[in-house]
């Protein structure tokens, strides 16, 4: 068995859930969401990420990270702050010696709906019920779990072929 930590990332509410999975079978550990000041300068913002983001992973002690990539959005502004947030995730999973995977939003939906067109709402419902019982706490932690079941079955058939 292997616990994942799925992490959605955003400046404002970074989206994580922890799954732990044994070959494909999956079980939920807990999710939520980190969220920084929007009044507070982007400096303190990211180191504020960055302690929330290391107490989670010492509270809890994944064995594996995966982090959603960044989409360009329309304002380059936001894909800017996404991005800075983005590199605390990765920065902070790889200073605790995970493994982190990276998978692209289409890839998740795909992996977790079945389309990489897939709405917010249908990646929420597909994770329900790949995870019955889970409370979800919101839509930031959904796609987090999305993006630790996209990790877990990506790392059970990497062991099948291995």
């Amino acid at each position: 068995m292997s616990r994942v930590l799925g992490l959605d990332p955003g400046l404002g509410t970074t989206g994580w859930g922890l799954i732990e999975a044994d070959g494909n079978r999956l079980s939920h550990i807990a999710n939520g969401q980190l969220k920084t000041n929007a009044a507070a300068p982007l400096p303190e913002r990211l180191a504020d990420l960055c302690s929330q983001l290391e107490a989670l992973i010492a509270k809890h002690r994944p064995e594996a990270a995966a982090v959603e990539e960044v989409f360009v959005n329309k304002n380059p502004q936001s894909t800017l702050k996404l991005s800075h947030a983005r590199g605390v995730a990765l920065m902070c999973a790889a200073r605790a010696g995970m493994g982190v995977g990276e998978y692209a939003p289409t890839l998740v939906k795909k992996a977790v709906v079945g389309t990489g067109g897939a709405e917010k709402a249908q990646v929420h419902a597909m994770v329900s019920r790949l995870l019955p019982g889970a409370k979800i706490a919101g839509p930031d932690a959904a796609d987090a779990l999305a993006v630790a079941i996209t990790h877990a079955h990506h790392l059970a058939s990497a062991r099948r072929i291995a």
